[in-house]
């Protein structure tokens, strides 16, 4: 029997129900997602540090067109950006779910984070010390 030991790292749109198997959550946005009360939100941290930069949000403008630029250009980000390293702590001990507030669930930056994340613990050797 294979006993998985490292944690899981989930995506979910900011406005979807929060569940108790959510772990951490994070919201991985900029700016703060439109119509949504901060009692109201359940969110236990806001690292905007980890989004993508606010001309490449633009530029992206959600458009799908765009979507493998804007994968490529995010994660050239996110190699230059120290702060992804606590989110890469933080996944390694805890279960996490990073939260965005884009309607296209298949093409946001959370999806992008997620694989970079993943990635990241992979490299070195799936989280555990």
């Amino acid at each position: 029997m294979y006993i998985s030991l490292h944690h899981m790292i989930k995506i979910k749109r900011v406005y979807d129900e929060a569940s108790s198997d959510d772990g951490v959550r994070v919201l991985v946005d900029l700016l703060w997602p439109r119509g949504l009360r901060k009692e109201e939100a359940k969110i236990d941290l806001w690292m905007r540090q980890v989004a993508p930069s606010d001309e490449l949000r633009k530029w992206f403008g959600h458009d799908p067109r765009r979507w493998e630029e804007f994968k490529r250009r995010y994660l050239d980000e996110l190699r230059n950006n120290p702060a992804v390293k606590d989110l890469v702590e933080l996944a390694s001990n805890r279960d996490v779910t990073l939260l965005f507030s884009a309607r296209d669930r298949e093409r946001n930056n959370a999806v992008v984070l997620k694989e970079y994340v993943e990635e990241e613990l992979k490299s070195r050797g799936k989280g555990l010390k």
